[in-house]
């Protein structure tokens, strides 16, 4: 490190290290999240709750993240981004041992409160450092480190998947899977890149109002984010209930949403460069929308379980897309990108809850048939992500003005230095 400046500077090997520990830590998160999706029908069934009382615990996550996550940049600025990374990422996978524990609703809405809380830290501390990798490598990875995100959940989904086809008691699958993910996630964060605030710096602040022109490109990412919790939290409920397949073949649908997400995240930059983000939204949406179409209306698990593959196909690429339009939608970057995020993010929150209470009042059908609404809702939506096509900057057509300022000409070391504080609150 040199001290010419008061923030750190870090060779390409490190940073080029702290990538690949960032994206570890983005699979490790998502494997949390798919070995609890796909033992959701054994929750329900172990806490003896309803439909709709499982609704109303899946709406706790979203009170327990919405009340936390302001705190995770003050954590960072604290502590450290490595050494807050570190600590909210275990407690963060150590809590996906208590869902399975609960014996009824109460304790079923405390134990998703600390995991929804846990997780909305967790999210926000890894974003902050994948931006900053980002930023010193100058080039895009978050589709990317989001794609690595898709591939731990699949896997995460995947053992689920066999645990529950062993009739796997979920406290014993979920205990053993929170200590190997906190184990894995320890190792990764070792090689993140640590960043200090100084310390005179004040903290970030917790709360920042989007702009309007966030508002129109968050309502399409909300459509697709809304799609993919919906699918991912009762997808396994929906094959079990509706279509009385075995736990396995239910649980198995997690597992094609999640991979058809984690395929499309994958390849997504390539189809992107090709074909445009509006194209590439516009037929995702319409693969998304046969996909709900499919779910509704088979008569058979297979049908609806390519339905679900299709529904994750569709949405995997809606979101970062929608960061690249709202990067350049006005004056304010980073404001407009925050605001889109906290959308979407409150989207994937809140869907499993509405889809919840609108089965209790009429039914899983009618659940899944509004996620085919929001589906088709890409597809009319997808053209005010027209700021974030490359195609579109590269055929010369005019772009809304982004207030950065120009970079001046520097040194090699000095290029790759950023502030190491405000990711955590600038989306």
């Amino acid at each position: 490190m040199t001290k010419d400046s008061t923030v750190p500077v870090f060779g390409t090997e490190q940073i080029r290290r702290a990538r690949y520990a960032v994206a570890a830590v983005f699979a490790v998160h998502g494997a949390v999240t798919g070995s609890f999706a796909t033992r959701v029908p054994w929750i329900q069934d172990h806490a003896s709750v309803s439909a709709g009382q499982l609704g109303l615990a899946l709406a706790f996550p979203a009170i327990g993240a919405s009340l936390a996550m302001p705190l995770a940049g003050s954590v960072s600025h604290r502590f450290g981004a490595r050494t807050a990374l570190r600590g909210l990422l275990a407690l963060w996978t150590l809590a996906l041992i208590l869902p399975a524990l609960a014996p009824n609703l109460l304790t079923l809405c405390l134990a998703l409160f600390v995991y929804g809380a846990t997780a909305g830290m967790s999210d926000v501390a890894m974003n902050a450092l994948g931006v900053e990798v980002e930023n010193r490598l100058d080039r895009s990875i978050m589709s990317g480190l989001h794609g690595m995100w898709s591939v731990g959940a699949l896997a995460g989904s995947a053992a689920g998947t066999v645990a529950a086809h062993l009739g796997t008691d979920a406290r014993l699958h979920h205990t053993v899977a929170a200590l190997v993910l906190t184990a894995l996630g320890l190792a990764a964060c070792q090689g993140v890149l640590d960043l200090r605030s100084e310390p005179d710096e004040e903290p970030p602040p917790r709360f920042t109002l989007p702009p309007k022109s966030a508002l129109v490109i968050g309502a399409v990412g909300f459509c697709a984010v809304f799609a993919e919790g919906a699918s991912m939290d009762w997808s396994a409920v929906y094959l079990r209930d509706v279509m009385d397949s075995s736990a396995g073949l239910a649980a198995a649908s997690t597992t094609a949403f999640a991979l058809m997400m984690a395929i499309a995240r994958i390849a997504g930059d390539k189809v992107v460069d090709r074909f445009g983000a509006v194209r590439t939204v516009r037929v995702g949406g319409v693969l998304a929308t046969v996909g709900g179409l499919l779910v509704v209306l088979s008569n058979g698990p297979v049908l609806a379980l390519c339905g679900f593959g299709l529904l994750g196909l569709g949405v995997a690429v809606v979101v970062p897309l929608a960061f690249a339009a709202a990067g350049r939608s006005g004056t304010n970057p980073s404001r407009a990108i925050a605001g889109v995020a906290t959308i979407t993010y409150t989207s994937g929150l809140i869907a499993p809850s509405a889809i919840g209470s609108l089965a209790e009042a009429t039914s899983l059908l009618v659940s899944f048939g509004l996620v085919t609404v929001l589906a088709f809702g890409l597809v009319l939506g997808a053209g005010v992500l027209r700021a974030g096509d490359r195609k579109v900057a590269e055929a010369g057509v005019p772009l809304p003005p982004v207030t950065q300022p120009q970079p001046q000409p520097q040194s090699q070391s000095q290029s790759q230095s950023q502030s190491p504080t405000r990711s955590a609150t600038d989306g």
